[in-house]
């Protein structure tokens, strides 16, 4: 090969690898600031949550406030899964926590399902895009469990919705696992059916 050929190879070859790094590089500081965003998301829901819960023990809702206190949980769940990725790609989880607009019980089931939906639709499917070009298993994996958790949330929202006026009184009890966020009403499942976790890692929240 003649060294001009075996200059321009070389030179190719090392735009290539160069062009590969930098892509790669570039997706993982996308997972890291998608996992900042998750985080903060998360922190605040939980945040905002409890607030409606509060609302809705004040409006008679013991149901609907159990509920709400069970979703902060979860969302508890993702902000420490969400963390420790964080922390191990070398970031700081931090959040700046808002102070959430209260509404009336049904109005702040409709905020919480909004929340719940986008985050289940657009939001972490996004993340879990990005996670997979970074190829980071950690993140991948937390983002997904949030996604399906979301997804069961928004269901027990549309339920409560549904049948809002049946859920007044006292509480019901709820459980959350605490690898995954799961929760379900009235009795924890053998294994979760999004972690495999074992029964024993459901707690009980009313």
């Amino acid at each position: 090969m003649k060294p001009i050929l075996i200059v321009l190879s070389v030179f190719f070859f090392l735009f290539a690898f160069n062009t590969s790094v930098q892509a790669a590089e570039d997706t993982s500081v996308k997972t890291l600031e998608n996992l900042m965003t998750a985080y903060n998301g998360e922190s605040n829901a939980a945040h905002r949550y409890e607030a409606f819960a509060k609302k809705a023990d004040e409006e008679g809702y013991g149901q609907v406030a159990s509920l709400f206190r069970a979703a902060a949980a979860a969302e508890k769940v993702h902000i420490e899964n969400h963390a420790k990725v964080i922390r191990s790609m070398g970031g700081m989880p931090k959040a700046e926590i808002e102070s959430p607009e209260v509404k009336t019980t049904r109005e702040n089931l409709e905020a919480a399902l909004k929340g719940e939906t986008y985050e289940k639709d657009v939001m972490y499917p996004e993340f879990i895009a990005q996670a997979k070009a970074a190829s980071n298993k950690p993140a991948i994996r937390s983002f997904s469990l949030a996604k399906v958790v979301e997804a069961e949330h928004a269901k027990l929202y549309q339920d409560a919705l549904n049948r809002l006026e049946s859920m007044k009184g006292s509480g019901k009890v709820y459980y959350v696992c605490l690898v995954c966020g799961n929760t379900v009403p009235d009795a924890p499942p053998a294994e979760c059916p999004i972690c495999d976790a074992p029964k024993g890692k459901f707690i009980e929240v009313k």
